[in-house]
């Protein structure tokens, strides 16, 4: 399994990026999408040499100034360029990550009790691992039934990954897959120890499932989004769903999910209020 996640973040951005974005004239039909190589190298000011060594992982430590020339020609959102500053310093060798102590697993008081303001709504915190640390009483009804919560330590990326429930819950499973291995990979992946720990369990139980978007996935989940789920009780469900990252110190984040359109909502309100049967 490829560890050049600094080489397949450039590439993926370089591929995202499309001339006119860049600048460039759009020139002639290209079979192959976004920029290339000699195109990034010109407007950044390397070498194309220079950059075929970043994306095949024989450099792993940019300079700041080369990463900043990179950063504004692939059009880096502030959260990717955090991200690209945090995969080059993984790969320093007295480089320690916080995954040293373990993952976060204690809940703060305070954050306990944003999940009680959150209710009805359905809501989870999570930590790198995708551990469910704490959860409203609105997510327990929409993941239980869904097999989620089964267990004594559920976790959300490897019910997704490993679970074959989650191809039925989940319409757009590829999708949903890609974004959790995208979340776990977030920081420094494997030079966190409990996160190779948990990769290479995710080998074992997933597969090709997880190992093959591993080599293709870039380490950068969207914060923000929809998600469909068929719900065994409440029918098809569309959700919109906001992520909220605690401080560095927490290394974890809440997800809410909201509904989409009135159908979801009326199928999330009666999941709360079922309907009684009164004796006449």
């Amino acid at each position: 399994m490829s560890d050049n996640e600094l080489g397949l973040f450039l590439r993926s951005r370089r591929e995202a990026v499309s001339p006119a974005e860049a600048g460039l004239p759009h020139g002639q039909r290209r079979r192959t999408p976004g920029l290339r190589r000699a195109e990034v190298a010109m407007l950044a000011g390397l070498s194309v040499e220079y950059l075929i060594r970043l994306e095949q992982g024989r450099d792993r430590h940019p300079s700041p100034p080369v990463l900043a020339a990179l950063a504004g020609v692939l059009r880096l959102t502030p959260a990717e360029r955090v991200h690209l500053h945090r995969l080059v310093k993984s790969a320093d060798p007295g480089f320690r990550c916080r995954g040293e102590l373990g993952p976060a697993r204690a809940v703060r008081p305070t954050v306990r009790a944003l999940l009680d303001h959150l209710e009805p709504a359905a809501a989870v915190l999570l930590n790198q691992l995708g551990d469910v640390l704490a959860c409203t009483a609105g997510f327990r009804r929409l993941a239980a039934p869904l097999g989620l919560l089964d267990g004594p330590d559920p976790n959300l990326v490897r019910f997704v990954l490993a679970d074959p429930r989650a191809r039925t819950a989940f319409p757009d499973w590829d999708h949903v897959a890609d974004e959790q291995v995208a979340a776990l990979k977030q920081g420094p992946f494997r030079a966190d120890p409990h996160v190779a720990a948990f990769a290479d369990e995710l080998t074992v139980t997933a597969g090709s499932a997880f190992t093959a978007r591993v080599a293709r996935v870039p380490g950068l989940a969207r914060a923000t989004g929809a998600l469909r789920v068929a719900h065994p009780e409440a029918g098809a469900l569309r959700l919109m769903y906001e992520t909220l990252e605690l401080s560095a110190d927490d290394d974890q984040r809440i997800v809410t999910y909201l509904p989409g359109d009135e159908a979801t909502a009326a199928a999330l309100r009666d999941l709360r209020e079922p309907l009684r049967l009164v004796a006449g």
